[in-house]
């Protein structure tokens, strides 16, 4: 029997997938087993590394430190750029979708949930054959999660994110607000209610700005509450 498998994804990069990731792992440890997956983690350390050796600035330590779950990264390149371009800068040939995909399933028949962070956005290839996170959440017939900004512009990002899913027959689970600034303006309350009217999916969590730089204590209480649970 495989666990449950769930994508994050987002609609641009620095939209803060990452913190949102933290959170849903935090949310699942309460129901049972977690491992979350960074399938390729780029600008930093060499590629190839299976993620066990993450240092305090990747995105899988930041998961580690905060949710304080088991993490793993399938491939790292040096260069802070898209993980397509980044392979192709070095000549090195990336892990494809179908490999990614088969080592997911193996993580599900081990785990009660695993999530996967994307890279960027929905679009944004994973590997050198045109392969994206979108594939990937289509061949595992994941749940998928769209984070999104909470200020303008994101209507039209997360509309056309939903749009691309619904285009591959994937119902978004929820929308993510991945940093809700302190002062909120009317733009953003506004957002609060448009997203789900104009998109059709609930808005299933709102992080607060700064939510990475708790300590793992305080983050953990306060995250199943971010996401409703």
């Amino acid at each position: 029997m495989s666990g449950r498998i769930v994508v994050v994804t987002g609609t641009d990069t620095g939209v803060g997938k990452t913190i949102a990731t933290a959170a849903l792992a935090v949310l699942a440890r309460a129901r049972g087993t977690v491992a979350v997956v960074k399938p390729v983690q780029t600008g930093i350390g060499d590629s190839g590394d299976d993620g066990t050796g993450a240092d305090d600035e990747a995105d899988a330590a930041v998961v580690r430190r905060l949710a304080g779950c088991a993490v793993h990264e399938f491939a790292r390149l040096a260069d802070p750029l898209a993980p397509e371009t980044a392979a192709r800068l070095r000549g090195v040939e990336l892990p494809d979708i179908a490999h990614h995909a088969d080592r997911i399933r193996a993580l599900a028949r081990e785990s009660d949930t695993v999530i996967v962070e994307g890279a960027g956005g929905l679009l944004v290839r994973l590997d050198t054959a045109n392969g994206t996170i979108l594939d990937l959440a289509d061949v595992l017939g994941a749940e998928v999660y769209v984070v999104c900004r909470a200020g303008l512009g994101t209507l039209n990002h997360t509309e056309l994110t939903v749009r691309a899913l619904r285009q591959r027959g994937i119902e978004s689970a929820g929308l993510v607000i991945g940093a809700w600034p302190a002062g909120a303006g009317t733009a953003e309350q506004r957002n609060l209610d448009d997203l789900p009217r104009l998109t059709g999916v609930p808005v299933t969590g709102v992080l607060p700005d700064g939510a990475g730089l708790l300590g793992a204590a305080q983050f953990q209480q306060l995250a199943p509450a971010w996401l409703g649970g």
